[in-house]
């Protein structure tokens, strides 16, 4: 916008009518000029080329069938395409299948398209639907998310674009877990190895892998022969950047067009900057402690009821989260099917904590806490002081992510007394929270009951949803009795963007770069 000439007409005085009307004249002239050259710059914003993405943290695996972790999966959805997506409204609708449907309770057929490619230029064809899914249910490769796809029985090959997928039983969660099977290419996964896979990943996504520097950005561009609508931007780079401050920092200057985990006060500072906006969702995602119930003095239950008891959610809502999420009574959030208000949590009470504690002579206990970057810090802190304040001894343990996941994944006896975590199975299903999390054998799973495997295996197994809510009831209830774990609070995403950016966020908190524009 020029201004200048307004405020010089204006100052114009004792000059002829004549003059006056030449030097208006003129000063039109040059501002018509001026609005000519800046046309050129305008259209060149609209047409950014880069988007720059502030993460908590690098990705810790680009195969898409390794981990799942928030920063990962932001990175590795771009370069893949799933086998069913979901649209900005949460429903699920096609990607590589174009169609489905079930054949009986379970078997169900899908149509794949026949105008994908690679990134390398080989043809994606239902071979490498198979595959992908069976890759991800080999109990040998390991991955994971096995839990996710774990009632899947086989993928077969009807033909070059038709594949059928049974389950061991009725699986009314198989669509809603499928949102996040990512294709990937057969013969390329052969001929390198998962190794070299994951260091240089190939999909038939939006965006393609240009370079990953380990623990500094990941760089995407866009892939010209994307079967789909084609990306705005011509390229991508997501930055770890572990300091809130400092991301905050990059998105006030202009180095970073987004970012991600803002905290709610710096969201509520952020609010009406100049050039910037808050954007945000209530999700599906859970805010949640881990307490390990197989190792350490954690394993006795009076102590895992005690460390309930010390812990005020609302406080740390009202405190911390300062209107930016929702306190819940289990580990699970409304847009969870499954998800159920009768059961009841652990109201805040210290003084039954410390009771608890003195009952199970478990006065002064160390508790090993695992965190990371990823998660906020102060909340770790709020939540170490409470517990301190019942009696225990609660030492925080900072790790790098990976090393947080390995630890939280492994044994019993290195996983830690207790961890933060922020769960989503990104499937809006209870299937994918309780399960993993708790049923006997999972990698994420420190604490057994098989009364609460056999109602989560019911759940999954069975397509009658009032005998799934019932079932989910009941393990819920289980779960609040036996205290591996306790729901926090419903997370909402907090994103700090450039005015310019348009995006919706979702309750499924996907980040497809796609989907969004430059205005």
């Amino acid at each position: 916008m020029q201004e200048e000439p307004e405020t010089a007409s204006a100052g114009i005085h004792g000059r002829k009518k004549k003059e006056k009307g030449n030097m208006l004249k003129r000063l039109v002239t040059a501002s018509a000029l001026a609005l000519t050259l800046a046309a050129p710059a305008a259209h060149a914003q609209a047409a950014k080329d880069t988007l720059t993405i502030d993460l908590p943290q690098d990705a810790a695996t680009l195969d898409p069938q390794l981990q799942w972790n928030t920063d990962s999966y932001t990175i590795y959805r771009n370069i893949f395409d799933n086998l069913v997506t979901r649209d900005s409204s949460g429903k699920i609708v096609p990607q590589i299948a174009t169609a489905w449907k079930y054949t009986d309770d379970k078997t169900i057929d899908f149509t794949i398209r026949s105008d994908v490619k690679f990134q390398d230029g080989s043809k994606l064809t239902a071979d490498d639907v198979a595959f992908s899914i069976k890759r991800i249910i080999d109990p040998k490769f390991k991955s994971p998310q096995l839990s996710q796809f774990d009632q899947i029985a086989d993928a077969e090959v009807v033909s070059p674009t038709e594949v059928k997928v049974t389950t061991k039983s009725p699986y009314p969660a198989l669509l809603a877990q499928l949102v996040k099977l990512s294709i990937v290419p057969k013969a390329y996964v052969e001929k390198v190895g998962d190794q070299q896979f994951n260091a240089k990943p190939i999909g038939s996504g939006p965006y393609a892998l240009v370079n990953w520097q380990h623990g500094i950005q990941t760089t995407l561009k866009a892939n010209p022969d994307y079967w789909g609508k084609k990306p705005e931007f011509k390229s991508v780079v997501f930055r770890a950047v572990p300091d809130v401050s400092t991301r905050i920092a990059d998105l006030r200057t202009g180095k970073a067009d987004l970012i991600t985990e803002v905290p709610p006060d710096q969201a509520i500072n952020l609010k009406g900057a100049s050039g910037l906006k808050i954007l945000s969702v209530p999700t599906e995602r859970v805010g949640y402690l881990y307490i390990n119930a197989q190792g350490g003095p954690t394993k006795d239950l009076k102590v895992r009821q005690a460390i309930a008891y010390a812990i005020d959610k609302q406080g740390l809502v009202d405190s911390l989260l300062q209107g930016y999420g929702k306190p819940v009574s289990i580990l699970g959030a409304e847009p969870v099917f499954g998800y159920t208000d009768k059961v009841k949590g652990y109201p805040f009470d210290p003084d039954k904590a410390k009771a608890l504690l003195k009952e199970a002579g478990a006065e002064g206990a160390k508790l090993e806490f695992l965190t990371s970057p990823a998660y906020d810090q102060t909340q770790v802190q709020a939540i170490q002081q409470m517990l301190n304040d019942v009696g225990f001894n609660t030492q925080i343990v900072m790790l790098d992510q990976a090393t947080f996941l390995k630890r939280r994944q492994g044994d019993a006896a290195d996983a830690g007394s207790v961890a933060i975590g922020r769960w989503s199975c990104a499937c809006q299903d209870a299937d994918g929270i309780i399960f993993p999390l708790f049923h006997t054998g999972s990698t994420w799973a420190k604490y057994s009951n098989p009364k609460f495997d056999a109602l989560v295996e019911d759940a999954r197994s069975t397509l009658d949803k009032a005998k799934r809510m019932d079932d989910y009831s009941k393990a819920y209830e289980i779960l609040r009795e036996d205290v591996p774990g306790i729901g926090l609070y419903q997370v909402y995403a907090i994103y700090g963007a450039s005015s310019h950016l348009q995006w919706k966020p979702t309750a499924n908190e996907s980040m497809f770069v796609d989907r969004m524009s430059w205005k």
